[in-house]
């Protein structure tokens, strides 16, 4: 009888085993399908990025990156964020600080990310898409500081660092929480494809980064909104819900060339309307929302890429830019320009 017992429990263990080895298959086929899925039937261009980098590991990336700026190893943070992902398939939910610091310790006794990608079938796929994404965010620039000695009390300053800018300027409140993918009812049923900051009416907007503004009046959604896309066409800066009456900075219209830190325009809650200029978002907010463009046919229609920008807002708010109000103009204006820095 505990023979029979016995046999049973071996029988039934092997089958779970089995079975959790084929969950396990199935579940890689599935990450494997999506990363393969993620390039275009042509092979030509990316169709697909979950970007779920968390905050935590895009400060620690950052942080090394720029720390090691004057040392004989420079190290590359979207290389570095790239091999994590392709080393984990994409899913940062077991990341640690210590994943970074032993890729760092490889790369600085003087192995290469060539080297160390060689068999990461999936390494180029996360760098193309994590470029598309962040390339525009770490550099060299040139800033204005205060000097009471200078002329004009400012003088430029040259940086490597962080040069993409909160679009939220420095002093004005906010709060958010990553709702990317909530369910949005009005007009018709969809997912939320960006992240809201709450604050408060005639808050100054300002641009992440650099670009050309593709967008600008009057969306049934968005309200009062502008598009804003940066100089490599990459990113597509999508700002809404601003205010009534007075939505976006007087200088701007579509065409004109924004720097990183300018002002673009005003936290309101239009929207919800066929109607232009109407107040139908209950809270303030800034919708704010970043769209990735491999290729012109991805600019409008189903084939979109919007991808979950909380974490990045919460990198951004290391940098916000500081403005002043305009008594004639009542507009705000930067404070410290800001130029790049050409080699």
């Amino acid at each position: 009888m505990i023979f029979l017992i016995r046999k049973r429990s071996l029988v039934y263990a092997a089958l779970c085993a089995v079975l959790f080895a084929f969950i396990l298959t199935v579940i890689w086929g599935l990450i494997s399908n999506q990363t393969r899925a993620a390039v275009s039937s042509n092979g030509e261009f990316i169709t697909w990025v979950d970007f779920n980098v968390p905050y935590k590991a895009l400060y620690k990336a950052m942080k090394m990156d720029i720390d090691s700026q004057d040392k004989p190893v420079k190290l590359n943070w979207i290389e570095m964020l790239a091999y994590l992902a392709a080393k984990n398939g994409g899913n940062f939910k077991n990341y640690k600080d210590k994943d970074l610091e032993n890729l760092a310790e490889m790369l600085n006794s003087g192995k290469t990310i060539e080297e160390l990608t060689a068999n990461l079938k999936h390494y180029p796929y996360y760098y193309e898409a994590y470029s598309a994404v962040l390339s525009g965010f770490l550099g060299e620039y040139e800033i204005e500081v205060p000097d009471e000695n200078a002329e004009g009390g400012k003088r430029w300053e040259r940086r490597y660092g962080l040069k993409a800018f909160s679009p939220i300027a420095k002093h004005f409140p906010y709060h958010h929480y990553d709702d990317f993918g909530s369910s949005r009812s009005y007009g018709f049923k969809r997912i939320h494809l960006g992240n809201d900051l709450m604050g408060q009416v005639g808050t100054p907007i300002i641009a992440v980064e650099g670009g050309i503004v593709e967008a600008m009046g009057w969306n049934q959604y968005g309200g009062w909104r502008i598009g804003i896309r940066s100089h490599d066409t990459k990113r597509y800066y999508y700002y809404a819900h601003l205010r009534k009456n007075f939505p976006y900075h007087k200088s701007l219209k579509v065409g004109s060339v924004v720097k990183a830190g300018d002002v673009i325009g005003y936290l309101g809650r239009t929207g919800y309307s066929r109607t232009e200029n109407v107040n139908n978002i209950r809270q303030p907010h800034l919708h704010f929302g970043m769209q990735l463009i491999f290729d012109e046919s991805q600019k409008e229609g189903k084939n979109e890429i919007w991808i979950d920008v909380y974490h990045i807002v919460r990198l951004l708010s290391h940098n916000r830019s500081e403005v002043v109000k305009d008594p004639v103009t009542k507009d705000y204006n930067r404070v410290y320009d800001i130029r790049e820095v050409f080699e």
